[in-house]
């Protein structure tokens, strides 16, 4: 079997419910996933939007949600997951909204595409103090034993 990530929220290359969004709650979705490498010691999750400002001339590659240190006996995250609701180390990094936690989709124009990536990784990593993505994807180098993305997209309601 693939690692696999999904959502029982939407479908792969669907529409992200507006509960997830600026425009609702800003509620992450519920994941769940499957089948990660064996080896497997922890997990990464980075969700970012390659699709900003403008789908049609992208100009930066906004984060909106990175935790680390997912504990590899885990395989789901809940719906409107808080730091609190978080496994047992887990830490969080830095989204490009300059802080910790989920930032829901919010684009300014167009539809984007929100790519939720799960890296399998093959350690724990030290407490790196809310990375930003750049640190985090740094830290992951060569400690990625699997990926397993979901894409979804959003259109803000004018």
């Amino acid at each position: 079997m693939a690692f696999t990530l999904r959502s029982p929220s939407f479908e792969p290359q669907g529409t992200i419910p507006a509960k997830h969004t600026c425009q609702g709650d800003d509620a992450s979705p519920a994941l769940t996933w499957s089948d990660a490498p064996a080896g497997t010691k922890s997990f990464a999750l980075i969700v970012d939007d390659p699709d900003a400002p403008d789908p049609r001339a992208p100009k930066t590659l906004w984060a909106h949600w990175l935790l680390y240190n997912l504990p590899a006996t885990t395989g789901a995250l809940p719906e409107a997951a808080a730091a609190a609701d978080l496994p047992p180390g887990t830490r969080e990094g830095l989204n490009d909204s300059k802080r910790t936690g989920y930032s829901g989709p919010c684009p300014p124009i167009g539809r984007h595409r929100y790519f939720h990536k799960l890296y399998a990784l093959d350690v724990v990593l030290p407490d790196l103090r809310k990375p930003t993505k750049a640190q985090l994807e740094t830290a992951m180098q060569g400690h990625v034993l699997g990926e397993a993305q979901l894409v979804g997209t959003c259109e803000k309601k004018r």
